[in-house]
């Protein structure tokens, strides 16, 4: 069997709506797809998903770089970088529906032992869960001393963080937590609307410096935009909808990049 025709898998299937796929691989999967009318209709959803976030992100990447940046030649040289991480971010976009996300947490789409990403985001999401039904006690502490809240996890994770504001997007923040990783100490952030709904921001060191991805994923109820940029790993989680958590993610990561170039 040549590998144009060999069988069909998740990583196709991926490749396939992130447009990574030879030519020849590419007219075989949709052939395939013709053949397979629901799972056709979910790549389609998928591909057209796909093409509104990137042209979304596309929009913030020609955006004009604000005079307080243009600090020298040096952060001149890291805002190309962070520019081709935006462009590599918008170009890599891929969701996952409902169905297949639980599964991907688990493994990678070879069955092999969970990937850095899959395990950034499944933490993210326990952490989630257990933290956000809390009443008492949803943090160590409180938004009442962000500016030791911010200090202790900096030091904790040691890299400068923020809590970013999320009052445009009708979110409060109500404190921080440190939390264990396997790659280290992993910090979250809580906020909350004023119907009460919460949602966390996670962040961590990944041990792949050099690696850029931003993608979306939702099981039982609960979505998370997340992405890894400069060595460190994000995730926006809530049970709010996909429109709503993206506006949330942007916002984290317009002020997380601000704070990368000084």
């Amino acid at each position: 069997m040549s590998a144009w025709n060999a069988p069909i898998g998740d990583d196709d299937l991926q490749a396939y709506v992130d447009g990574r796929l030879e030519a020849s691989r590419t007219a075989f999967v949709a052939a395939w797809l013709d053949e397979q009318p629901e799972t056709g209709h979910r790549i389609a959803a998928d591909i057209a998903m796909r093409d509104e976030l990137r042209a979304r992100l596309d929009g913030k990447v020609k955006e004009p770089i604000p005079a307080r940046l243009r600090m020298s030649n040096v952060l001149a040289a890291r805002r190309r970088r962070l520019r081709t991480s935006a462009l590599r971010i918008a170009a890599s976009l891929l969701l996952f529906a409902a169905g297949g996300a639980a599964g991907w947490l688990g493994h990678d789409a070879a069955g092999n032992a969970p990937t850095e990403l899959a395990l950034l985001t499944s933490d993210a999401l326990s952490a989630h869960r257990t933290f956000v039904v809390e009443v008492r006690h949803p943090v160590e502490v409180e938004a009442a001393q962000e500016a030791h809240l911010v200090q202790w996890l900096s030091k904790r994770l040691g890299r400068q963080l923020v809590a970013p504001d999320l009052a445009r997007t009708g979110y409060r923040l109500v404190g921080g937590r440190l939390l264990p990783a396997e790659s280290g100490p992993a910090a979250q952030l809580m906020y909350e609307a004023s119907g009460g709904q919460r949602l966390t921001v996670y962040l961590r060191g990944e041990a792949q410096q050099d690696r850029t991805a931003f993608r979306f994923v939702e099981a039982n109820g609960v979505g998370a935009f997340y992405w890894v940029d400069n060595g460190f790993g994000y995730a926006v989680a809530g049970a709010a909808d996909r429109e709503k958590l993206l506006q949330v993610a942007e916002q984290v990561y317009d002020q997380t990049l601000a704070v990368a170039v000084h």
